[in-house]
């Protein structure tokens, strides 16, 4: 915190650093045990009628009195992370959007809205790159009509936690009635820590998703528009491990995107009698193999915040957060429950 040169803790922040990454200190508790603080770091995203609205990291909003403040500063962005490679949150952005196409897409400004047929939050929905062209309200009801001619809730997906990411568009969806319905994390990691963590042996890559990897990925819609999206990518590969119980039995899958320095990993998915027995680390082993020979240096996976299994595997082989991204569902619209959920693809 900010303390002057007599000692005391002062407030060095005012209106005009909307929009700024700052660290505040407010009173939380007074009382006969003495006065109790909360020290909140995040983005500042709105000062209004006397509360400041901080976005964390992870995306959650931080209301705070103006007259509980004891100090507050403007603080630099996050350090950079001391290992992983290293990248923008538009560089990943952009990778991740190549390796999950759509169907059909269309670009309003700098905004690029995406349909699937309702296959994925992330296939149907609009990834925002920087400026509409319009003012935020125009921009959302053209979002509104254009998801509404295709039968679909419209969905803008944003990032928080890392420089130049969505925090002030968060605030404003938030402000407007849109429901924020998924948050999950980007991890990033060096490629070939993942190729030695196993053998791979055993693991089958193919160029298309044959049935028997379709029935173990288990998702509701998997239709002609579903395996065009998980077919799509610069270089795509699903691998499968055979099951012991017969001709098309498969014990283990995953998916593989290899797209200049980055390989991305997805759908990686286990049966669950043979979980615990090193099938998926195998799986991403493989595909980290094939991804090295065609020149990839770095990976990059989604996983969700409550999944503990995935997220102990990923932190294990290497990986660490670099941002976080969340699905904003458009006021008034029902719930897409046919979304399929999966620890590597939403």
């Amino acid at each position: 915190m900010e303390i002057s040169a007599a000692g005391r803790l002062e407030v060095r922040i005012t209106t005009a650093d909307v929009g700024k990454r700052v660290s505040v200190r407010r009173l939380s508790e007074a009382g006969a045990g003495g006065e109790k603080f909360t020290d909140t770091v995040g983005v500042l995203t709105s000062w209004t009628d006397g509360v400041l609205l901080i976005t964390r990291k992870g995306g959650e909003s931080v209301r705070v009195a103006e007259s509980a403040l004891v100090a507050g500063k403007v603080v630099p962005p996050a350090p950079a992370r001391r290992r992983g490679p290293a990248a923008s949150y538009e560089e990943l952005a952009r990778v991740a959007a190549r390796a999950w196409r759509p169907v059909e897409s269309e670009w309003l400004g700098e905004w690029e809205l995406r349909a699937a047929g309702g296959f994925t939050r992330r296939a149907n929905s609009v990834l925002p790159l920087g400026d509409p062209g319009l003012p935020l309200d125009e921009a959302l009801t053209a979002v509104r009509r254009w998801y509404g001619a295709r039968g679909l809730p419209a969905y803008v997906q944003t990032a928080t936690g890392a420089a130049g990411t969505q925090e002030l568009l968060c605030a404003e969806l938030e402000r407007r009635g849109w429901v924020r319905e998924v948050t999950a994390e980007v991890w990033t990691g060096g490629l070939a820590p993942v190729a030695d963590l196993a053998e791979g042996t055993g693991v089958l890559l193919s160029r298309e998703a044959d049935d028997a990897w379709l029935a173990r990925y288990g998702r509701r819609g998997v239709s002609g528009v579903a395996l065009r999206v998980l077919g799509s990518g610069p270089s795509v590969w699903f691998a499968t491990v055979p099951g012991a119980d017969g001709p098309g039995s498969v014990a283990a899958i995953g998916r593989c995107v290899v797209d200049g320095r980055w390989a991305s990993f997805a759908a990686v998915e286990v049966d669950p009698a043979r979980r615990r027995r090193g099938l998926a680390t195998a799986v991403l082993a493989a595909l980290a193999r094939r991804a090295l020979d065609e020149g990839a240096s770095a990976a990059w996976l989604q996983v969700e915040t409550d999944n503990a299994g995935a997220r102990a595997l990923y932190a294990g082989a290497g990986f660490a957060a670099h941002h976080a991204y969340h699905h904003y569902r458009e006021p008034g619209a029902a719930g897409a429950d046919r979304w399929p959920t999966t620890s590597t693809a939403r």
